[in-house]
């Protein structure tokens, strides 16, 4: 099982500035590649930045029409408008105070003639898990960790500074990254409250990476960052119309980063398009003395994932399904029935597999691990972190103490079952890293080696569920997030189209460090369908 649970809104004309006139980019390795369909954004809502790319925030840089300042200014009003008024997403937990001045800045650098990169003046959201060396916190959404301020930078924030980018503010997350209840609400935290899907607000926006997933959809920023233990990346870009990345992992470092498990673990980007998606992805890559797992990386990352846009990404490529993940509701099965007829006009050799029954079958273990390293990697964060918690016991003290405020609905089962496991000499532990990772690992390789797979694809997850802060989450009889999580294998969803207003998105997974190809495969499958559309606002279902 998965580990998160194995107003009509008055017009927003209000937010009303000219509209933008969009133009193709100028970045030479996606130049006449990127014709993203730009989805009608919702009545009313004419906001400059609508579904703009990183690449047309760079034509505009470029051209002078605006400058960084500008285009963070207008987030940050964009943000005070719907994330905090309005239809009150609440996706953004925290504001940088220092991001008017990184944006000033990267302008200087620009006239001065020094452009770093396709992410130079862009601003970025980061979940609130991952550390930044500034005024802002690191808390994975808990009051427990209020007031934790990092000594420095992530690893990965240090290489999206690094590449020029604007640190816009930090994202909501379902707390300690969805792993402190089997009741939880994803989006909730504790000192971030609830986070509302964009498309119908009283619908739930998929953790843990909620804030973050929330954020792109609803046009706060252009690219976020979240990160995924076992669908904290994927579904919240499945049910938010975006495409998100679960890298392999090890290409990115995970060093100042609040953790759940060493051996699946991984940040990624969130984003709009592929496009945007793979520029990210580029950008946050590297080797991390301080994550040895980052060294078997060496030799397989690139510099520039965007050379693999292709609109023939698919053509000749052997794609698994496995037809028994199949869901009760018939809209959904269509859709997935519509993806594979794609898939084929495009060129892609359709082949029916079976794994998902024997990755069902080990499944059990993956609790077992996250549990063990949990406990583990907690510990060892909050004893280097300048705060008072420095134990994981320490949260759990604190949460009992507090309890009014830091668990009025669902308790912490999750962190109190965790803090009695052993170290990682365990023998339960070895145990279930053989029997779990391991033989996840060999049962994808081995399906793909039999069938000589390319990727293996099916809809990521169902459409989303209602926000149920009292009994927790109720997600679907469809989900293609655990077999790239336990083997630590990169996935990719992106939109596959509507479910009841709902977004529904795509998968495609493979091998470790099958990152380009699968890059290819998505943009070729988004290029053919443009099935993103932009947020409704609607305030019920029922509305």
């Amino acid at each position: 099982m998965e580990r998160r649970k194995f107003l009509k809104t008055g017009s927003v004309a209000s937010l009303a500035v000219t509209a933008l006139s969009f133009v193709s980019c100028n970045n030479p390795a996606v130049e006449q590649k990127e014709k993203e369909a730009k989805p009608a954004a919702t009545s009313g809502d004419v906001f400059a930045l609508n579904e703009v790319t990183v690449s047309e925030l760079q034509q505009k840089l470029k051209s002078g029409e605006y400058t960084a300042r500008a285009i963070t200014q207008l987030y940050l009003d964009r943000i005070n408008q719907i994330d905090k008024a309005g239809p009150k997403l609440n996706s953004v937990i925290e504001i940088n105070p220092d991001a008017i001045a990184i944006a000033e800045a990267m302008d200087v650098e620009r006239k001065n003639g020094k452009v770093r990169g396709p992410l130079h003046g862009i601003p970025v959201l980061i979940k609130d898990n991952i550390d930044t060396g500034d005024k802002m916190q690191t808390t994975a959404g808990a009051l427990a960790l209020e007031g934790n301020i990092a000594k420095k930078d992530a690893f990965i924030i240090f290489k999206l500074r690094e590449a020029g980018a604007v640190l816009l503010g930090k994202t909501n997350l379902s707390e300690w990254a969805n792993f402190r209840s089997t009741n939880s609400c994803s989006g909730w935290s504790s000192r971030g409250g609830q986070t509302k899907s964009p498309y119908i607000i009283d619908h739930n926006p998929c953790g843990s990476s909620a804030g973050s997933g929330v954020a792109v959809a609803a046009n706060l920023c252009v690219v976020a960052i979240g990160s995924e233990t076992d669908g904290s990346i994927t579904c919240p870009a499945s049910v938010n119309n975006l495409v998100g990345i679960k890298p392999t992992v090890g290409l990115l470092s995970r060093s100042g980063i609040i953790p759940i498990s060493a051996t699946q673990d991984t940040a990624g980007p969130l984003a709009r398009t592929v496009t945007d998606a793979a520029i990210l992805l580029a950008a946050l890559t590297g080797v991390d003395e301080a994550d040895a797992v980052t060294k078997e990386s060496i030799g397989k990352t690139q510099t520039d994932y965007t050379k693999f846009l292709t609109a023939d990404g698919l053509k000749e490529k052997n794609i698994g399904i496995d037809r028994k993940i199949k869901s009760t509701n018939q809209f959904i099965n269509k859709l997935l029935d519509e993806a594979i007829e794609q898939m084929k006009k495009l060129g892609a050799n359709i082949i029916e597999i079976e794994y998902v029954e024997k990755i069902n079958e080990i499944g059990k273990y993956e609790n077992e691990i996250l549990h063990y390293e949990f406990k583990d990697g907690v510990n060892k964060y909050l004893a280097g972190a300048g705060h008072k918690i420095k134990t994981l016991k320490d949260v759990i003290d604190f949460n009992k103490t507090n309890e009014d405020k830091a668990m009025p609905y669902f308790k912490q089962e999750t962190l109190e079952a965790s803090d009695k496991k052993g170290d990682l000499k365990t023998a339960g532990y070895v145990e279930a890293l053989t029997k779990g990772r391991d033989a996840s690992r060999k049962i994808i390789d081995a399906v793909i080696q039999q069938h000589k797979l390319d990727a293996i694809a099916g809809i990521t997850m169902g459409p989303a569920c209602s926000i149920d802060v009292m009994y927790g989450d109720r997600w679907g009889d469809v989900s293609l997030t655990q077999p790239a999580a336990m083997s630590g294998y990169p996935h990719i969803s992106l939109p596959c189209g509507m479910v009841f207003r709902l977004p529904v998105g795509l998968s495609f997974f493979g091998a470790a460090y099958s990152e380009p190809q699968l890059i290819g495969m998505a943009y070729a499958y988004e290029q053919a369908t443009k099935k993103r559309m932009a947020p409704t606002f609607i305030a019920s279902f029922l509305a």
